[in-house]
Parts: structure tokens; C-alpha cells; sequence
């Protein structure tokens, strides 16, 4: 299993290649070439995950109003 700071550079590389619209990210000495720009979200949001679970900062993925008319 990659460490947590190997999993943040994995993160940043993957975000600096699909904000400059490049569809390939080369980390280390591997490459990996996506075919869409949903397929690199979703790469990025699995990468999330473990990052939220490396540092045990996992936490719901929404937040639940309570409101009231006050009456």
C-alpha cells in the first residue's frame, strides 16, 4: 500500500495533468493515460478516499439541514 504522502503527490500530479487538459499522468516510473476527463475525476475522488482513510480524517460526504418556520 502507497504511503500517505505517496498518495498526495499521486493526487497533485493527477490534478496538475487534468487542470492542463493532459491525459496522461507519469508518477514514478509508471504512466497511466485516461480516456476522459469523468475517468480522471473518478480516479481523483478514489485517491480522496484513501488519503481520508490514510490520515483518519473521514467524514460524511454531505451535510443535513434542520430548519424551522419558528412556530
Amino acid at each position: 500500500m502507497a504511503t500517505l504522502a505517496d498518495l498526495i503527490k499521486m493526487r497533485d500530479a493527477l490534478e496538475d495533468a487534468r487542470f492542463s487538459g493532459t491525459r496522461s499522468v507519469t508518477y514514478g516510473d509508471k504512466e497511466v493515460t485516461y480516456k476522459s476527463d469523468a475517468e480522471m475525476k473518478a480516479a481523483l475522488l478514489d485517491l480522496e478516499r484513501k488519503i481520508a482513510a490514510a490520515s483518519g480524517t473521514t467524514g460524511a460526504p454531505f451535510v443535513t439541514f434542520a430548519t424551522s418556520k419558528g412556530l
